[in-house]
């Protein structure tokens, strides 16, 4: 079996039931891919050898655990990994970027690329609608306060005394909202790349 030439779905198949060049094959194969698409978001060798790595041990962790859904496909679902470990960096070093504050609702814009193909802007257009699908099914408290937040630039004082609760209710929504979106975004299997 020349192992080389195989599927993506067939490598990791080949994995799980014990093969553990498989592995390696599939992070050779991806492995460019990803490295640039970490690197090009925090700008630094060392993290992003460092986020890399995690990647891969959260990749084989899951396969480990029999958790992997091959609905997805490798890469992608590869790449989700790696996007959500970089988010996790930045929120760490407290070095998250600022929204982008538009009339459209672009809250992962912090991870966004200026240079979009056409299915570039297709996937983020998808990626936006994705997003506002899940905005409308949070809880009317939550979803009030992130509107407010996101669209209107509102401060949490400004929302505090507009909706008659306390700065740390209001700050609480806000966490919340961003908690719920986060849960509903992995457990609708939404992929947040470009």
């Amino acid at each position: 079996m020349h192992t080389q030439k195989l599927d993506d779905s067939v490598l990791v198949s080949n994995y799980i039931a014990g093969n553990e060049r498989c592995l390696e094959i599939l992070i050779l194969r991806h492995k460019q891919r990803i490295f640039s698409f970490i690197y090009s978001k925090v700008q630094d060798r060392d993290v992003a050898d460092d986020i890399f790595q995690d990647t891969f041990i959260k990749v084989i962790n899951t396969l480990k655990l029999g958790k992997y859904n091959e609905e997805g496909k490798f890469l992608p679902w590869t790449m989700r990994i790696a996007h959500n470990l970089i988010i996790d960096f930045f929120r760490k070093g407290n070095r998250m970027p600022t929204f982008q504050n538009t009339d459209e609702f672009d809250i992962f814009s912090v991870l966004s690329d200026n240079s979009l193909t056409a299915e570039g802007k297709i996937i983020k257009n998808q990626i936006h609608d994705d997003v506002r699908k899940l905005v409308e099914e949070l809880p009317e408290d939550q979803r009030e306060v992130l509107m407010m937040r996101i669209f209107r630039d509102m401060s949490f004082k400004e929302i505090s005394e507009q909706t008659n609760v306390s700065i740390n209710t209001a700050l609480g929504r806000m966490r919340y909202a961003l908690i719920n979106l986060r849960k509903m975004i992995d457990n609708n299997n939404i992929i947040l790349t470009n």
